[in-house]
């Protein structure tokens, strides 16, 4: 019976300090956005890198009937 009144206390500091943690990253802005940055890993890329050495890589399809290619 004795240990209730040690077991009582720690579970109502566990509790306090569970809802504390929760309300602190709620109000700093940890749920704002979950599903951006799981969807920002999938998306294409729209520039491409720049040339190494100055020589551009072997052309794309849309840039080789730029560059007089047959077509």
């Amino acid at each position: 019976m004795s240990i209730l009144y040690l077991m009582i206390p720690m579970g109502v500091m566990i509790v306090v300090g569970a809802a504390w943690a929760f309300l602190w990253a709620v109000n700093n802005g940890q749920f704002d956005d979950l599903d951006s940055p799981a969807w920002r890993i999938l998306l294409d890329d729209d520039t491409r890198p720049p040339p190494v050495g100055g020589v551009d890589p072997a052309p794309t399809g849309s840039e080789q009937g730029r560059e007089g290619g047959a077509g």
